[in-house]
């Protein structure tokens, strides 16, 4: 069996857009379900939806069937977490609140194994080798991760040139809620100094030759970010589609007036 190539690693460095989809209902049916709707990629998010290590993994079981590639944010920058999160399938990890290039280099060790890296080696155990089915894959992993790290702060954009050059950084999403609220927005991520903010970070991070990210619910302005260079954009959120659904059909047999589209990144 050969370790698997990480096709939405190389869609990123070939300048390719990759258009996906927020997972927060932390279930593997819903993400099963969401997989075969034909996004490029799908964030099974581990830092504000109830998932652990058990039902990222059921996930990731669930859409390893489909074209779709499965991209999971870690609540934090722990190495002996983004081991597990490796071990267990993931290829490509999502890592929030990077403020410095200092942290960025080391959730790039983290994600290697030495001497790059100082990723523990399982493999035998482990279903990202197939319990040692990939014959080479302790000397491929290096290769096929992906790490996109996630600046959502006024000081992280201050550094977000330095973040952007750090080698083994394939892509640098902005956070616009968290970033929104740390300039004084709070709940206001389409507010025009957050998108000034945010159109001036896609630019440097492109410059560095980096695939720049951002969630954005709000279809207007997700075109607005992928005609500037973004490469990576999630334009809806499962739980955010599910309310406005449920609230419109209910609304439709009760004469009452529906949900209004909820704005803004989540």
């Amino acid at each position: 069996m050969q370790t698997p190539d990480n096709l939405f690693k190389q869609a990123l460095a070939r300048g390719e857009a990759q258009i996906g989809l927020w997972q927060a209902l932390a279930d593997p049916y819903a993400a099963e379900l969401c997989a075969g709707s034909g996004f490029d990629w799908l964030l099974l998010d581990g830092e504000h939806a109830p998932n652990d290590l058990r039902s990222l993994l059921g996930a990731l079981q669930s859409v390893a069937a489909y074209p779709t590639h499965p991209v999971v944010r870690v609540p934090h920058g722990d190495a002996a977490l983004i081991k597990q999160v490796l071990d267990i399938g993931a290829t490509t990890l999502l890592v929030p609140m990077v403020e410095s290039a200092e942290q960025a280099t080391a959730l790039v060790r983290a994600m290697r194994y030495p001497p790059q890296g100082v990723r523990g080696v399982g493999s035998a155990i482990a279903r990202s080798a197939r319990w040692s089915r990939y014959p080479n894959y302790l000397h491929e992993a290096n290769q096929r991760v992906c790490l996109l790290v996630q600046v959502e702060s006024l000081a992280a954009l201050q550094q977000i040139d330095a973040i952007a050059a750090v080698e083994g950084v394939d892509g640098v999403f902005i956070g616009p809620a968290d970033l929104s609220a740390s300039m004084g927005y709070l709940g206001q991520p389409a507010h025009p100094q957050v998108r000034a903010a945010i159109d001036q970070s896609i630019g440097r991070i492109l410059h560095a030759g980096k695939a720049p990210g951002i969630l954005c619910a709000d279809e207007a302005l997700a075109r607005h970010y992928l005609a500037l260079g973004a490469r990576f954009v999630a334009v809806g959120v499962d739980t955010s589609l599910l309310v406005r659904a449920t609230a419109a059909l209910a609304a439709q047999f009760k004469n009452a007036a529906p949900v209004p589209a909820a704005g803004g990144a989540y």
